[in-house]
C-alpha cells in the first residue's frame, strides 16, 4: 500500500509515544521508508533505540552532535529531509509543540524541519483534558488548520492522569489512515502547473471607516489553495481582506477592492494553466469615496443616497482572454441554482462552475464544510455531499486535472 512512499514521523514528549511503535512498524509493512525525528522529551518515554530498531534508519533528536568527539552532522539535513518526505505525520503532538508549530518558533530539529517542510503536515494531538481544551490551545490548533495542516480531533477516554475526556492520541489505526488519507490527495500530480486562486470577499469605501462588502471568509480558496501545493502546483493565492494565514508554500497577493483584485488576476493570468475563482466580488462600488468620514450632521433628514458603478467582472474578462487555461468559477445561489449556475458557465466562457447556496447548512460563510454541485461545460451535473472543504478541495482539482493540458 505504501510502497516506495516516504514517511517522517515526529514524536514529542507525551505518554502516548509509546503508541507509535506499533505505527512505525505498520508503515515498514506496508513498504514505507520512515524516518523517526524525536524530541529530548520524548526519549523519557520511549528510547530512541527501539524506534532505530523498527525504522531502520537511525533516529534524529539533535540539530548539532550532543558531544565533541562525535562526527558532525550534516549542516542542512533539515532541508533535505523536508525534501524528502512524503508526508509528515507529528504523533503524539503535545500542547508546547503545536504551540511551537503554530507561531512558527524552531528551537528544535523538530520544529525546524517543520518549518522547511513542502509536503503535507498531519498533527495528532495528545495531552490532558484541560490542556486539549484550554482556549490558546484551540486557539493555536485553529491556526495550524488555517494553514493547510491536517490537525486530527483527539480521541474521548481515560487519561494518564485519571482524568477522562478528550486529549487521547488516536489509534494507530487511524493515524495510519490519515497518512493513506493525506498521500492519496498529495500525490504531486499537479507537478509544473501554475494554479492561480482567489479568495475572500472585496471592499469597496464609502469613506475611510465604511465599505461595501460581504460576508466571504476566503476558507473554500485558501483551502483550494493549500491542496493545490500538497499536488504540488506553482500556487498564487489572490485574496481580499481576510483573518487567514497565508497556506504553506502558497505565494500571496493581497487586495482590498474588486478593481485591484481585477489587476492582479489579469497580471497572473497569461502564465496560468488553471483559474479558481472563488473570491465573492463586489458587483459595485460607490461612484465616489469620500476622503473623509461622513458625518450623521451632513445628512439632513435621515436620507443618505449613494450612488454605484458597475466593477470589473474578472470572471467575463478571463474567460474573454483565455488561450488554453481552465477557467472555475464558483456560483453563489439562493434560488434557481443549477440554471443560474449554467447560465454564467456559458457567460463567462468557463470550464467548470461550482454551485453552492449559503442557505444550506453546512455550506454557510465561515464554516469549515460546503456542499456543492459541479457542472461542466459538457452538461455533466455532479451533486457532492457535506464535506469539509478541504475534500471538495481536491475533489475540484482532481476534476480539473482531467482537462488540464
Amino acid at each position: 500500500m505504501l510502497t516506495g512512499k516516504r514517511i517522517l514521523l515526529g514524536v514529542t514528549g507525551g505518554i502516548a509515544a509509546y503508541k507509535t511503535a506499533f505505527l512505525v512498524r505498520e508503515f515498514v509493512r506496508a513498504g514505507a521508508e520512515v524516518q523517526v525525528v524525536m524530541t529530548r522529551a520524548a526519549t523519557q518515554f520511549i528510547t530512541p533505540l527501539t524506534m532505530t530498531t523498527l525504522s531502520k534508519r537511525e533516529v534524529i533528536i539533535d540539530m548539532f552532535p550532543p558531544s565533541p568527539d562525535q562526527p558532525p552532522h550534516q549542516p542542512i539535513r533539515h532541508i533535505n529531509l523536508a525534501l524528502w518526505g512524503d508526508v509528515m505525520l507529528i504523533a503524539p503532538a503535545t500542547a508546547n509543540t503545536i504551540a511551537k508549530i503554530a507561531h512558527g518558533e524552531a528551537d528544535n530539529f523538530l520544529t525546524t524541519l517543520v518549518l522547511a517542510l513542502r509536503c503535507p503536515l498531519i498533527i495528532a494531538p495528545a495531552m490532558d483534558v484541560d490542556m486539549y481544551l484550554n482556549e490558546t490551545t484551540r486557539k493555536n490548533i485553529a491556526l495550524l488548520r488555517e494553514t493547510g495542516c491536517t490537525v486530527l480531533e483527539a480521541d474521548s477516554g481515560e487519561l494518564a492522569s485519571g482524568l477522562s475526556g478528550s486529549g487521547r492520541m488516536p489509534e494507530a489505526v487511524r493515524l495510519f489512515d490519515e497518512v493513506v488519507k493525506s498521500l492519496n490527495n498529495s500525490r504531486r500530480d499537479l507537478a509544473g502547473k501554475n494554479v492561480l486562486v482567489t479568495a475572500g470577499p472585496t471592499h469597496e469605501p464609502i469613506d475611510p471607516v465604511r465599505f461595501i462588502g460581504n460576508r466571504s471568509s476566503g476558507k473554500m480558496g485558501f483551502a483550494i489553495a493549500a491542496a493545490a501545493a500538497w499536488r504540488g502546483a506553482n500556487v498564487t493565492l489572490i485574496s481580499g481582506p481576510v483573518s487567514l494565514s497565508t497556506p504553506r508554500n502558497v505565494r500571496r497577493l493581497d487586495v482590498s477592492t474588486a478593481r485591484e483584485m481585477n489587476a492582479a488576476v489579469m497580471a497572473e493570468f497569461p502564465a496560468t494553466d488553471l483559474l479558481i475563482m472563488t473570491a465573492a466580488v463586489a458587483d459595485f462600488a460607490p461612484a465616489r469615496s469620500s476622503q473623509q468620514k461622513i458625518k450623521r450632521e451632513q445628512k439632513p433628514g435621515g436620507k443618505f443616497v449613494l450612488e454605484l458603478l458597475e466593477n470589473p467582472d474578472i470572471l467575463e474578462a478571463a474567460g474573454a482572454k483565455k488561450t488554453g487555461q481552465m477557467i472555475i468559477g464558483f456560483a453563489l445561489e439562493t434560488e434557481n441554482g443549477v440554471e443560474n449556475a449554467r447560465k454564467k458557465l456559458a457567460s463567462k466562457n468557463l470550464d467548470i462552475v461550482v454551485l453552492n447556496n449559503p442557505l444550506v447548512e453546512g455550506a454557510g460563510f465561515s464554516t469549515d464544510t460546503n456542499v456543492v454541485t459541479v457542472i461542466t461545460a459538457s452538461g455533466k451535473v455532479e451533486e457532492f455531499p457535506l464535506m469539509s472543504k478541504i475534500d471538495v478541495a481536491n475533489a475540484l482539482l482532481s476534476r480539473a486535472l482531467k482537462g488540464l493540458r
